[in-house]
């Protein structure tokens, strides 16, 4: 199974919304505004991959505005955010992979950044800053530099993660970032993770498949009567129409 940040995410905040979402694939409905978003923050990723690899970009930012101001806003605080020179390796949209307990574990980088010294993981977001707890306890922040100590020669400390966040108010605000260093202290601790996590997911994936036992439920909470899975999970008499609350748990890598 391919495992991402967003499988992660939803597994530790919800089994049974894991098992409806990517062992059944049954699609949760969003909102206009929620899809919007998402359409919003996949023409920024792909705006920016088509910068990164010198390719035209006027026709994106001719047609929209909102694509147009956080592209002005990212142009303005470039300088500090690419002030590596001569990096002796660097990609957009870069892929990685790791075989780990019978899985694959499978990330996204926005921008990654190798020099002799050093590795940096960047990432765009198009939502506003959250609290830096909150984001380094998301498992994009542990999963992304994991897998890279783990296919690279860097040890830990030489890995860093930025954040940049491009919802400026103006087209001449600059973006907010959060850089997260990490460590080897980190990084055995996120291996204890995953390794607890995954192992609970090989034990409920083989009780769902062997004994149509399906995954666990949390305990009743007011997301859950948000949430698209509410009578299915009868949690809710009736299906929730109101709009669910924003959760980075549920934030996943961006397609292209």
């Amino acid at each position: 199974m391919r495992i991402s940040q967003g499988h992660l995410n939803l597994l530790e905040l919800c089994p049974r919304k894991f098992q409806q979402t990517y062992i059944e694939q049954l699609g949760s409905a969003n909102s206009p505004e929620q899809q919007e978003r998402l359409a919003a923050g996949s023409r920024f990723h792909a705006l920016m991959q088509q910068w990164e690899m010198n390719l035209p970009i006027e026709p994106f930012l001719q047609e929209d505005p909102q694509l147009r101001q956080w592209f002005h806003a990212f142009t303005a605080a470039a300088p500090k955010i690419l002030q590596i020179e001569n990096p002796r390796f660097r990609e957009s949209e870069h892929l990685r992979t790791l075989e780990f307990n019978g899985h694959l574990l499978t990330v996204v980088y926005d921008l990654l950044i190798l020099t002799e010294l050093e590795a940096q993981i960047l990432d765009w977001k198009t939502y506003p800053k959250p609290a830096r707890k909150d984001l380094s306890q998301n498992w994009q922040s542990r999963l992304y530099p994991f897998v890279l100590a783990e296919t690279s020669d860097y040890q830990p400390e030489q890995i860093s993660m930025s954040y940049w966040f491009f919802q400026a108010k103006g087209e001449t605000e600059l973006p907010q970032s959060l850089k997260l260093a990490y460590s080897t202290k980190q990084h055995e601790e996120t291996r204890q993770s995953l390794t607890r996590l995954i192992s609970q997911l090989d034990e409920w994936l083989d009780r769902y498949e062997t004994k149509n036992q399906p995954f666990p439920q949390i305990p009743h909470t007011e997301e859950c009567d948000k949430c698209s899975f509410a009578v299915r999970c009868q949690r809710s008499t009736e299906a929730g129409t109101s709009e669910a609350v924003f959760s980075l748990a549920e934030v996943e890598e961006i397609p292209l």
